[in-house]
């Protein structure tokens, strides 16, 4: 990190200021000091989150190691980390009563940690580097390339600003990728695929979700499994998810419940919506009493239509680069949005820092960002959309009820295998893929002849 008084060597304006912007921003300021200028821009009057329970990876934790902030994370966290990744998958599709079908403890994959989305944010508000200006109330539209290289800002108030770098962290509806997709050209992009690649789909999944005290089940059903184990409450078509968070004090629960035929239909409504507690039970009346004590608790539920994105054929073009849910919002299956978004920040921020890095050559930053990222979340995002229906939602079944145990027990290698894939697929995490990509940074690949280039 430079001490140095002279002036920032670039402006780096980051849209979005939700957990891969706030990363963003605190990976830059946190390697390269004053050298760069930060400009966090939010769409709404302060930063805050949906209440929802969040996900940290083992790769990701390694990400907060490195920035300092995992000791003050991880103790907000439902338990303290240890060196084995634990669920309980209970069979729950009989009303009179399931039964635990197996405990899964990885012994390879190291264990992350669950929490509350907001207490995360709220650690991450107080890091946020004095290199750093906030701006509220700055809704992107789009933005436009200027004859000396800089870039435009239209926001939705009629106000515009200027900036060096653009980095999209503004979501699944991001508006950069899609004046990214729009402005980059036919001879890149196939015209007939922008709408593909900026749209998001409908997964056909609705979604719903609560947060409640732990206190609540506890007196309702004190030896219920949910009030402190990762639980996923299993059955034919559809599978609850349940998990505490803030060191055990609140349960966030996740219930899904899929429809294939729907896939890719346009939804119609609101994406998000408030619901009863009678549409919740209904949806899960054919589940045990364990599953619907857990329902019973639910507080303010709410319903989501889960949209994800196509494969994207690039994350980085010119001076502009997307991150997190802009580049590969994918399902929650895997509990992995969050984790890639926050890996994405660190390598895109340690290379953005880099000495190395210039003006001239942001875009052969970008690319060895892309490099080595692209590929692995599009991965993510995959083994998560494949999770559910033939695994935890037992589509894979036959409906002879005769060889019902002996196909269990196929199914409870397969999902072994599927988790298990992460060792083998994201072995060395986002510290060696920022290794991997700094090398790529000196070795100047691309150099004088970069592919990222728009000249």
């Amino acid at each position: 990190m430079s001490l140095s008084s002279d002036p920032p060597k670039f402006r780096v304006a980051i849209c979005g200021a939700g957990i891969a912007g706030l990363f963003l921003a605190i990976t830059i300021g946190q390697f390269a000091g004053r050298d760069i200028h930060i400009d966090l821009y939010e769409a709404r009057d302060a930063i805050t989150t949906a209440g929802a329970g969040v996900g940290i990876s083992r790769r990701a934790a390694e990400v907060m190691v490195e920035l300092g902030l995992y000791e003050k994370i991880s103790h907000i966290s439902a338990s303290p980390p240890s060196s084995s990744y634990g669920r309980r998958l209970r069979k729950s599709d009989a009303p009179n009563g399931g039964f635990e079908w197996f405990h899964y403890i990885s012994k390879t994959l190291k264990q992350g940690f669950n929490m509350h989305r907001q207490e995360l944010v709220d650690i991450l508000k107080q890091s946020i580097p004095s290199s750093c200006t906030m701006h509220f109330n700055k809704r992107l539209t789009k933005y436009e390339k200027q004859p000396s290289g800089s870039l435009a800002l239209y926001f939705a108030d009629d106000s515009t600003s200027i900036t060096d770098i653009l980095v999209g962290a503004d979501g699944i509806h991001s508006p950069v990728r899609k004046t990214l997709f729009e402005t980059i050209g036919p001879d890149i992009i196939d015209p007939s695929k922008i709408r593909h690649y900026s749209d998001p789909y409908w997964t056909g999944t609705l979604v719903y979700r609560s947060i409640f005290p732990a206190e609540k089940l506890l007196k309702l059903d004190p030896n219920n499994v949910a009030v402190k184990d990762f639980v996923m409450f299993c059955g034919r078509g559809k599978h609850i998810v349940s998990y505490p968070v803030s060191r055990g004090t609140l349960i966030n629960v996740v219930a899904y419940v899929p429809d294939e035929q729907k896939t890719g239909i346009p939804f119609e409504g609101h994406w998000v919506s408030a619901v009863s507690q009678e549409e919740v039970m209904k949806a899960y009346e054919d589940f045990e009493p364990n599953a619907k004590r857990v329902l019973d608790c639910f507080e303010n539920p709410s319903r989501w239509a889960l949209h994800v994105l196509n494969d994207l054929p690039l994350f980085t073009w010119d001076r502009v680069a997307l991150i997190g849910d802009a580049a590969h919002a994918m399902t929650s299956h895997l509990a992995a949005g969050a984790g890639q978004a926050i890996e994405d920040a660190f390598v895109l921020g340690r290379l953005l820092a880099h000495p190395l890095t210039t003006l001239d050559n942001v875009p052969t930053a970008l690319k060895a960002y892309q490099d080595v990222r692209l590929s692995f979340t599009q991965f993510v995002a995959r083994q998560s959309e494949r999770t559910p229906r033939p695994m935890y939602d037992f589509c894979a079944l036959g409906t002879d009820r005769g060889n019902e145990q002996e196909e269990m027990e196929i199914l409870k290698e397969k999902i072994v295998d599927l988790l298990e894939s992460w060792v083998n697929e994201g072995e060395g995490g986002a510290v060696a893929e920022w290794v991997k990509a700094e090398r790529q940074l000196q070795e100047g690949s691309y150099s004088g002849r970069c592919e990222n280039s728009a000249t």
